[in-house]
């Protein structure tokens, strides 16, 4: 048995004996391997490629190389030349110990049967005998970044054969480093989309909670996570994790963190930080974590104060985070927690209004509508006092009760004044102008502006003279409480569109026909989807509009289209 180590290449030229020199087909094929391994950015697809190749300018019958982890060992497995059914049944890959751990890190290892080699710890069961050797390392930079090894060349590998492959090793690396690149260039634009999401439905409105699970939910799919976690503030000085998504996350939900743990030394300092292996950890305060391999931690800080750290993790068998995962997810946290603040701070100026809200409404109750009912009630006493002493006058208590019957009625109007100031301040807007808004607001539904048409007595506007004329008129027939039913239908008509219909087009047509008791105020949105599904059993949206109809007097109906195709809502009822 012979093993043989050498310096690694210095430049582009490798002192080799004359004997040892590639001919020039050698030498194109390696050329042209190195250009084929430069043209793709997908990582596997650069190791599966590298592998292939080097088996073939070699003549190996194997072919393997491990990525290495931060312990030495394999972190990814990818072969050539074995067959796919006796990999699965040797299960684990090398770890990288024993021969392949004899490989220099700045040579090559050529021997001529690695069974004889004294690092040589016996195959697994099932493993296919192997004797001539050929191991190289593959660095980028100045760390190994994993190994290359090739077995069962007839004849034995030469050391042509290892200069061979110790250069496409070199090329390797360049096509290794640039799909590393494109991988941290692609994720960094999934985060940012990640993070542009979150923070509109954060400053949209949306319940705490909601957002949260959604910021764990997308975390942890643009991270390449296993499992999410959010830990957040508790009960005294109890900090838990109360967000978890991923597997068995109720595993974890409720746990209380140590405070001396890795998750609050993180919130402490503000740091960010890499594990990489939770299992092989000396040290672990959360038992149920021990199961998971690479770990990543990242605080969730806002304007210098923590509100919470962001937790992933990954199974033992998977890669573990780099550097440049946790830059991009420190960030992200930073944007996201900022985000949060704001939607709390939204939420309390919310809540302020409402009870600013509220306390104007006591007073105008108090001021207005009790006021009156307080004096129509003394009239009322006062006639009754009288009925009772026997001095009551026919002329003189008929008007106190007409009084009487006058000032409810005023307190009435007011109350009612009331509640319609209680009502969406769109009712304020020109029922007009809040049907141009919902059209507006339906093209993010629909995927394109749908057709909104708005006459009176068949008279279109046009000049801005005109359409402000046809919204006096139409404000002027159609009563508030009818025209937040028409709205209501638009809306149902094109929400309708865009989650069953499948259509391309809307076509909405709001017209006004007459005045008073003889007039009538027609909707209808037609679309050319694909109909009426007549076996849809909820029908809740519909229903709710035939019933607002019926309150009014008028019809819903629901029905194909010209021709056969598409759907039209139809919704009619007359004026008050």
């Amino acid at each position: 048995m012979t093993a043989h180590h050498h310096a690694p290449p210095q430049g582009a030229q490798i002192p080799v004996a004359a004997s040892a020199a590639p001919d020039a087909s050698a030498e194109a094929d390696l050329l042209k391997a190195a250009i084929a391994l430069a043209s793709h950015l997908d990582l596997a697809t650069v190791l599966q490629q590298f592998v292939e190749t080097a088996a073939r300018l070699t003549g190996a019958r194997y072919a393997a190389m491990g990525v290495l982890d931060a312990y030495g060992e394999t972190s990814t497995f990818v072969q050539s030349g074995m067959d796919p059914a006796d990999v699965a049944r040797l299960g684990h890959p090398p770890r990288g110990y024993g021969v392949l751990g004899a490989i220099p890190q700045n040579d090559y290892l050529l021997l001529d049967d690695l069974t004889q080699h004294q690092d040589f710890g016996g195959f697994p069961p099932g493993h296919p005998p192997m004797h001539a050797f050929l191991g190289v390392p593959i660095r980028i930079e100045e760390t190994v970044y994993g190994r290359l090894y090739l077995t069962d060349k007839a004849g034995g590998f030469t050391e042509q054969d290892a200069n061979t492959v110790t250069l496409l090793a070199s090329a390797a690396a360049v096509a290794i480093q640039n799909s590393r690149m494109y991988a941290s260039a692609r994720d960094r634009e999934r985060w940012l989309r990640v993070e542009q999401e979150i923070t509109t439905t954060l400053l949209s409105g949306a319940e705490e909670e909601e957002a949260l699970e959604m910021i764990a939910a997308r975390v942890r799919q643009v991270a390449d996570a296993d499992v999410a976690i959010i830990v957040l503030p508790s009960i005294g000085d109890d900090w838990v994790m109360e967000i978890v998504d991923g597997e068995d996350s109720d595993e974890f939900i409720g746990t209380v963190m140590p405070p001396d743990g890795r998750a609050m030394t993180v919130l402490r300092d503000g740091q960010g930080l890499i594990v990489d292996s939770l299992s092989r950890s000396r040290v672990l305060r959360v038992p149920a974590m021990r199961r998971f391999g690479p770990a990543m931690y990242a605080p969730l800080q806002a304007k210098g104060r923590g509100i919470g750290v962001l937790i992933l993790l990954r199974r033992e068998d998977r890669p573990p985070f780099v550097p440049s995962d946790l830059t991009t997810a420190e960030s992200f946290a930073s944007q996201a927690a900022l985000a949060l603040v704001l939607a709390e701070a939204r939420h309390a100026q919310d809540v302020a209004a409402l009870l600013d809200e509220r306390a104007r409404i006591a007073r105008d109750l108090h001021d207005l509508a009790i006021q009156q009912l307080f004096a129509t009630g003394m009239q009322l006493e006062a006639a009754r006092n009288a009925v009772r002493a026997g001095e009551h006058h026919p002329v003189k208590l008929a008007a106190v009760l007409e009084a009487a019957l006058a000032g409810v009625d005023d307190s009435v109007r007011q109350i009612r004044s009331i509640v319609h100031s209680l009502r969406d301040p769109d009712a304020n807007v020109a029922l007009v102008e809040r049907l141009r808004r919902e059209a507006s607001l339906a093209r993010s539904g629909l995927g394109f502006a749908p057709s909104l048409v708005i006459d009176v007595d068949g008279r279109l506007g046009g000049t801005p003279e005109e359409d402000a004329l046809l919204a006096e008129v139409i404000d002027a027939r159609v009563d508030a409480d009818l025209a937040d039913d028409v709205v209501a239908v638009v809306r149902e008509g094109m929400a309708n569109a865009a989650r069953h219909a499948r259509s391309s087009s809307v076509f909405v047509r709001v017209s006004v026909t007459g005045a008073g008791r003889s007039g009538w105020v027609h909707v209808s949105v037609e679309d050319d989807g694909s109909g009426v599904d007549q076996r849809t059993t909820r029908r809740s949206g519909l229903d709710n509009l035939a019933a607002r109809a019926r309150r009014h007097g008028g019809t819903c109906s629901i029905g194909p289209g010209p021709g056969g195709s598409g759907s039209v809502l139809t919704w009619e009822a007359p004026l008050n």
